[in-house]
């Protein structure tokens, strides 16, 4: 097995939770994995709240992907 350093800043450190300084590759990539999910969650919130999009219904939402399927399809 090889070992890899690698530097974070402190508040890195922190956003990601971490309480050891060793970690498998697998434990990092979780983490990593998780605080990119979070933030992409965060940006879907905003754009969403951004174009109104979060008031609409779930009835409003699958007919506007109806609508967007339907004029795909006619577009092949």
């Amino acid at each position: 097995m090889r070992t890899l350093n690698v530097s974070i800043s402190e508040n890195e450190y922190k956003r990601l939770g971490l309480k050891e300084e060793s970690l498998t590759f697998s434990e990092l990539f979780n983490l990593v994995s998780k605080e990119l999910i979070r933030q992409n969650l965060e940006k879907s919130v905003e754009l969403a709240e951004k174009y109104g999009l979060s008031d609409m219904t779930m009835d409003e939402i699958t007919e506007e992907v109806k609508a967007v399927r339907t004029h795909a399809k006619s577009n092949h």
